[in-house]
């Protein structure tokens, strides 16, 4: 009789404990907002976004793309850090360095560096395979080398190489 006391309790104890390790909920976890904006500027890891092939640069709203036309800029993120590296980038932007989130409404990047459009925030919209960055380079120290004059508010309209 103990036996069956044994065996049924047993049983009992096994089911118990294979009903709370099952995981019947098929959803994945919600993504925070800070993890939804930085799958928008690098995907998976690492994005390449490029002028080439139909992007613009508009300074005040006038465009000078020939300006930047081999311009890439290309965003990283991993757990240990943000980075950015650019190309051609016209020296407002420096060639490397690193970024984070300007506050925590994650629609805006800020860059590290020493070049004209570091330190700025930088508003960024992505609409499928464009990414739209938007900022300021303000008066005074808007000139490069003591020549170029660069003020104005930039509209980068990037593709996603």
């Amino acid at each position: 009789m103990k036996l069956k006391y044994f065996r049924f309790l047993s049983f009992v104890i096994i089911a118990a404990f294979a009903q709370a390790c099952w995981n019947d909920d098929p959803t994945p976890p919600q993504k925070t907002a800070e993890e939804l904006a930085i799958e928008a500027l690098t995907e998976t890891g690492r994005i390449n976004w490029v002028i080439a092939g139909g992007g613009t640069v508009k300074r005040d709203g006038t465009l000078v793309t020939d300006l930047y036309q081999n311009f890439e800029l290309n965003l990283s993120a991993n757990t240990a850090a943000k980075t950015y590296t650019s190309k051609n980038n016209n020296d407002i932007f420096d060639n490397a360095g690193t970024w984070s989130f300007a506050g925590s409404n994650f629609d805006k990047i800020v860059l590290t560096g020493s070049k004209p459009v570091s330190g700025r925030e930088i508003s960024f919209t992505r609409t499928g395979d464009r990414l739209v960055l938007i900022f300021t380079i303000p008066l005074p120290g808007a000139r490069i080398n003591g020549v170029q004059a660069i003020a104005g508010t930039y509209e980068f309209d990037l593709l996603k190489d």
